[in-house]
């Protein structure tokens, strides 16, 4: 069997931090400890799965030598022959565990995410199925126990969705959230079709993690700001004054637009956490795409212009395309139970990382630490 990675630079870490922690001061900056807690935590279960993958490993190797010793006891060696297959499964569920916890989290994956979901085309229909596409995800965030916070929609005609964009706030939003991202098909009879042909219909949806100041620094020389009389879905007198916000950044050409609040204020200000978050995707993508052939090969990359799933609803069908993936469950994902589609996502994630990193160097990955900004 491949041995693993050397254990030595995280126990090493787990020892930093083992310091740290004893330290008077350590929880003087709560947000610092709770970093460093979560890691210690990490790497405590992974030196000590390393471990245990270690004493399994020689426990086969007792049972091997003892299975073909031709001197030893006959039921002893039969005894050590049945215990080999436990053995060896388990070794390598503990050695694929191990080889994960090793590999470094994306810096974004704990942050906040903002969504994007867009009508594309299909009309009417579209804009209904975005519509619905919205009530999945907000029926995931519930049932996870994180919280929404509407940022801009823009209705059509029949109450469907033009664009509707809302920030999700919780634990490891981006990491279960970031494969959303791309074109997702519906193929249904529209509810406005009189002769029950079926029509193809899309929307674009966008994941982006949330943007801290810190990320994106914008030159307010950059920004056009303009304000206008909102409106909302059927005519409702809910916006009386000037307090929508369509923000440009000039040098990218990126425009947003917020007009929930009746505050011109707080308009300005999720409309400039959408911007930021844009941008700072942007730079993400610049910074990413020479790994977008590795990417793709793995479980898609996540462009918006790329075809991730189908929903055909004659067919009780969920169609993942990227892997391969199709469930017999439309109604039951229609309500937000997307588990099964995320979490297949992220294994083959996962083990496409494993085939690219195996092998290689691997280092601990470190909490932020405000001592060394």
């Amino acid at each position: 069997m491949d041995s693993l990675p050397d254990i030595a630079p995280f126990q090493r870490r787990l020892d930093e931090l083992d310091a740290q922690m004893a330290e008077p001061s350590f929880y003087a900056h709560s947000r610092r400890a709770a970093e460093i807690m979560r890691e210690h935590q990490k790497l405590q279960k992974l030196v000590a799965d390393f471990r245990l993958h270690e004493r399994i490993e020689r426990e086969m190797i007792e049972a091997t030598d003892l299975s073909r010793d031709a001197q030893a006891d006959p039921e002893m060696r039969n005894l050590a022959a049945a215990e080999l297959p436990e053995l060896q499964r388990r070794a390598a569920e503990l050695r694929e565990v191990v080889l994960l916890a090793m590999i470094p989290p994306e810096p974004t994956d704990s942050r906040n995410t903002i969504m994007e979901i867009r009508a594309g085309t299909g009309g009417e229909e579209a804009a209904l199925f975005a519509a619905e596409l919205t009530r999945v995800y907000h029926r995931y965030a519930d049932a996870q126990g994180w919280k929404i916070q509407p940022m801009s929609t823009s209705y059509s005609e029949r109450g469907g969705f033009r664009e509707t964009i809302f920030l999700i706030t919780g634990t490891d939003v981006y990491k279960q959230l970031k494969f959303e991202s791309g074109v997702q098909r519906v193929k249904r009879v529209p509810v406005t079709e009189s002769s029950g042909r079926i029509h193809t219909s899309t929307v674009t949806v966008a994941v982006l993690p949330e943007a801290e100041e810190v990320d994106v620094v914008v030159d307010p020389q950059d920004l056009e700001i303009t304000v206008a009389r909102a409106s909302g879905p059927g005519g409702q007198g809910v916006n009386t004054t000037d307090s929508a916000v369509q923000i440009l950044h000039k040098p990218t050409g990126l425009i947003v637009t917020c007009a929930d609040e009746r505050s011109q204020i707080k308009n300005k200000a999720k409309a400039m956490t959408v911007l930021r978050s844009r941008l700072l995707q942007r730079r993400q993508d610049e910074e990413h795409a020479k790994y977008a052939a590795v990417r793709r090969n793995q479980i898609g990359s996540g462009d918006r212009s790329e075809r991730i799933r189908t929903y055909h609803f004659l067919q009780n069908r969920v169609t993942e395309h990227r892997i391969g993936l199709t469930l017999y469950s439309l109604p039951q994902v229609m309500e937000g139970k997307i588990d099964e589609i995320i979490a297949a996502l992220q294994k083959a994630d996962y083990q496409a990382k494993l085939a690219t990193l195996t092998g290689h160097t691997f280092e601990p990955h470190r909490a932020h630490n405000d001592d060394e900004d």
